[in-house]
């Protein structure tokens, strides 16, 4: 949508991994170096973690890239395995035909028979363990059985486990200790600094093709208070912004449109950068203040205080368990997220039916009269549509999830995931959803399209009366099916009041938000009350 208005080539803040858009910090290219060092030395474990979206999948991708040609690798990203179920994953990785899957001794055995012929023709192979810290202590101890495959000059195995923080307490653990101590290197993934973040943004915005200053220093200081410099959220902030910008017909980007984006993003209002120690000092000021005068005047009105009796007890209840979050429940390896469990889901909140095995999921919605939408949005769009919808989810790993936002609260978001249904916070769900979603809807004619001025039609004319209906107007008995210039400028009305650009053409997305506006009786909704019908009287030009 913005590409052109900025000059870009293609979207330069896409979350998916790309290799044309690497950029290190300091210590990712630091990491980056040893990992492939470790790759072609021996060693023992190599241990790399960082927080959720701080560039473990990148550095991962570049590793890849950059093995030697004699490397060997095998990537385990699920290891929520047994024993036996992880020795198999790696062996069917390295390509071997398992005689006898069932038997771990057998396994092995034939594993290190592949490892001493591959130490023989000069070759390295490499195991990466992505999600680490989701290894079991059973697993964790085979592991380290593993690296005793060696030769009297080396070990036969590399092993590098990369996780989340957690995998650094997990090798802590008393029990797990042998383990820890063979653990060569050891690397942390830090958030970017505010230098480092700027940085990011224009080689992204270079690569994509612009040649000017989009962002001004303000904005760029600003993306990086709102992100702390996670490379995730810095893209999710700045796409986001560039939008906004587009929609202001702005070619440069302040620090004011970055914290509305991140309004948007995050669903919560954002304070300027100033406004919070401003505040601190007048709190200082007044506590200060309040401290003298009942220094200075308690001792006159102390004894006219009568004694008070005491409150009775009261008795709180206890608090209700914390939601699971997203990341306990996305490496479930029973958790069904697939676009048939998504799709069976959506369509029975609409009392639609969904056939395993035939036709995609949109064609069979179409085929029962509802309407199949996908859409680039906001936790703050997703509230004013008020539909349930199926949220793609992307995890640290770069795995996919489908999931159908059936309910969303102020802090709070059901998701179901296939038949199981679960609670999850705001802020948990911001970090794994990017703002690509499906929804359905059931549109009053049969077929949906842009309408713009000079388009005739009952469809214009049904998309007039709902606009008379959304500011609280009558409904006469003739309503015009032309769509002339005062249709436009109500178009543009309603547009500015849902933060859409206002260019009075109806587009699909326009469309979507007056039906759900309207919210008709009997389709399903994510807040129990449908919104309120606005009722603005301000005069627009033209008859109505």
């Amino acid at each position: 949508m913005y590409l052109s208005f900025f000059g870009l080539a293609e979207k330069p803040f896409a979350i998916t991994p790309d290799p044309r858009y690497l950029y290190l910090s300091g210590r990712h290219a630091d990491a980056l170096a040893h990992l492939v060092y470790g790759i072609s030395h021996a060693g023992g474990f190599i241990q790399l973690t960082g927080e959720v979206g701080t560039g473990k999948t990148t550095t991962i991708r570049s590793l890849l890239a950059r093995a030697p040609k004699n490397a060997e690798i095998a990537l385990i990203i699920n290891p929520r395995l047994s024993p036996a179920e992880f020795v198999q994953t790696l062996c069917e990785e390295l390509g071997l035909g398992l005689s006898n899957a069932d038997n771990i001794k057998e396994m092995i055995d034939q594993l290190n028979r592949y490892l001493l012929r591959a130490h023989a023709e000069g070759r390295r192979v490499v195991l990466i363990v992505d999600e680490a810290q989701n290894l079991s202590p059973e697993v964790l101890e085979q592991v380290r059985l593993l690296t005793n495959l060696e030769t009297e000059s080396q070990k036969l195995l590399q092993i590098i486990l990369i996780g989340q923080p957690e995998l650094r307490e997990l090798l802590a653990r008393n029990d797990l200790r042998q383990l820890a101590q063979r653990v060569t290197a050891r690397y942390h993934l830090d958030p970017l600094s505010a230098e480092e973040t700027a940085g990011y943004v224009r080689h992204r915005l270079r690569v994509a093709g612009t040649i000017s200053e989009i962002f001004t220093p303000a904005a760029l200081r600003e993306v990086y208070r709102l992100s702390g410099g996670v490379p995730r959220v810095i893209n999710i902030l700045c796409d986001r912004a560039l939008l906004g910008a587009y929609t202001e017909e702005s070619h440069e980007i302040s620090a004011g449109l970055v914290r509305r984006a991140g309004s948007e993003v995050f669903d919560e209002p954002l304070a300027p950068r100033w406004l919070v120690p401003a505040a601190t000092v007048t709190a200082l000021a007044l506590l200060a203040i309040g401290g003298w005068a009942l220094w200075h005047y308690g001792p006159w009105f102390k004894a006219d205080i009568a004694p008070v009796a005491a409150a009775p007890a009261v008795v709180t209840p206890p608090a209700p368990p914390p939601a699971p979050t997203l990341s306990q429940l996305l490496p479930q390896p029973g958790l069904t997220s697939s676009a048939d469990a998504a799709f069976t889901q959506l369509l029975e909140l609409w009392q639609a039916g969904y056939v395993v095995g035939g036709t995609d999921g949109c064609t069979q919605a179409t085929q029962q009269g509802l309407e199949c939408v996908n859409l680039r949005s906001t936790l703050a769009q997703l509230r004013e549509l008020n539909r349930p919808a199926i949220l793609m989810l992307s995890d640290d790993a770069g795995r996919s999830y489908q999931a159908v936002l059936a309910a969303l609260g102020e802090d709070s978001a059901t998701l179901r995931f296939g038949t199981q249904q679960v609670d999850v916070g705001i802020a948990d769900l911001s970090r794994y959803w990017f703002g690509e979603l499906v929804l359905l809807w059931k549109p009053a004619v049969p077929t949906v399209t842009e309408l713009r001025p000079g388009t005739r039609g009952p469809a214009v004319r049904h998309l007039r009366s709902q606009l008379l209906r959304w500011r609280g107007e009558a409904i006469g008995p003739a309503v015009s099916a032309v769509y002339d210039a005062e249709l436009g400028q109500r178009v543009e009305e309603f547009q500015r009041s849902t933060h859409l650009m206002p260019d009075g053409i109806a587009h699909i997305e326009t469309q979507l938000l007056l039906d759900a506006a309207l919210a008709a009786p009997g389709t399903p909704l994510l807040r129990a009350a449908p919104p309120a019908v606005t009722t603005a009287t301000t005069p627009v030009a033209g008859k109505g």
